[in-house]
């Protein structure tokens, strides 16, 4: 072996060692150069797992503190809602579902109950993927008895409505649980199977299975495993339009929708589109799906700035305390790229 190749190969072994450095070796800069302020604020947060920066790409931050690591799955929690609203653009684009404007009713067909709430039929497949649909919720205390109810669809769609469809936005898990029986009954697919053939093939990314109702269909906004580096991975391809390494996966169209404001959290007053949150990081217009106990993907299109936060997702909720603290961080790192990377 000649020198130059030695000298690679071993410049190589330790960064491969580096990268691969167990959970307490803290944080890992690998472009750039990330204030040793911001590092230290995300280390000193307890329930904080992993945090994992893109700035047009490229790792500017991997920091891995407890938990699975990067390249590990984790429980994304509510962040699954933002995949699955990825998996329905996919379907609208394949013309599997016609518009976000077809009913409900029309998509679901048998599996709409026969005692299902006055109003169902107005429902259609835009609302719920931003949560529109005006059905009672069936998150927070109401969370308990539907999944242990023995059809979930049929559970959701029985609620009474308290907002007429297209109204105030309602958070409720039972609401997104339903696009994943659309996507269900309109491929006669299982979800995952769609999840690993449009989103895992193309991005070369693992998705696990993960939980079903009592018929079979996956849990449709909640208890998704994927890594770091796989969320990465989506975000990436919002970031960039729906095309990566220029092969088109999702219409251009289908993003400008998904990040369309449509209905307000009542919690954080921030607008909601498609299965994403809308808000302003530095200025600049920011996108993010969060999930309970601190998970989060965070993308800045103008920033070039794609961020995947991973907590402990274990009860008792930290609350918005600990949110507004990703946030604020989430805020304070897409500055520094505009101070210090342009």
């Amino acid at each position: 072996m000649s020198r130059l190749n030695l000298i690679l190969a071993t410049v190589m072994l330790l960064t491969g060692l580096l990268i691969s450095a167990p959970a307490h070796s803290g944080a890992v800069p690998e472009a750039g150069a990330v204030p040793e302020e911001l590092t230290a604020r995300a280390q000193a947060m307890p329930r904080l797992h992993s945090l994992l920066l893109l700035h047009e790409g490229e790792p500017a931050l991997s920091l891995h503190l407890r938990g699975p690591g990067l390249s590990e799955p984790a429980n994304i929690k509510s962040v699954s809602k933002t995949v699955l609203s990825v998996l329905a653009g996919m379907a609208l684009d394949r013309g599997l579902i016609e518009s976000p404007d077809q009913p409900v009713v029309e998509l679901l067909g048998d599996r709409v109950p026969a005692a299902a709430a006055d109003g169902v039929a107005e429902i259609r497949f835009g609302h719920l993927l931003s949560m529109q649909a005006g059905l009672q919720s069936t998150s927070g205390s109401n969370y308990g008895r539907w999944v242990q109810s023995p059809d979930w669809v049929a559970h959701v769609l029985r609620q009474p409505l308290v907002d007429e469809p297209g109204g105030r936005m309602i958070y409720s898990t039972g609401t997104t649980h339903l696009v994943s029986a659309v996507l269900h009954e309109t491929t006669g697919r299982s979800t995952r199977d769609l999840a690993h053939d449009w989103l895992g093939a193309p991005l070369n990314i693992r998705i696990p299975d993960w939980p079903r109702d009592p018929q079979g269909i996956h849990f449709g906004g909640n208890e998704m495993q994927l890594s770091p580096r796989a969320l990465a991975r989506i975000g990436e391809l919002y970031r960039l339009g729906g095309s990566l390494n220029g092969e088109r996966i999702l219409s251009a169209d289908w993003i400008a929708a998904s990040w369309q404001p449509r209905g307000h959290s009542r919690w954080t007053g921030h607008a909601y589109g498609y299965g994403w949150f809308l808000t302003e990081a530095a200025g600049l217009p920011a996108y993010y799906g969060r999930g309970f106990g601190g998970q989060l993907l965070y993308v800045v299109p103008d920033a070039g700035l794609t961020l995947v936060v991973t907590s402990d997702p274990r009860p008792p909720s930290p609350g918005g305390r600990y949110f507004r603290e990703l946030t604020d961080l989430a805020e304070d790192l897409v500055q520094w790229v505009l101070d210090d990377l342009r």
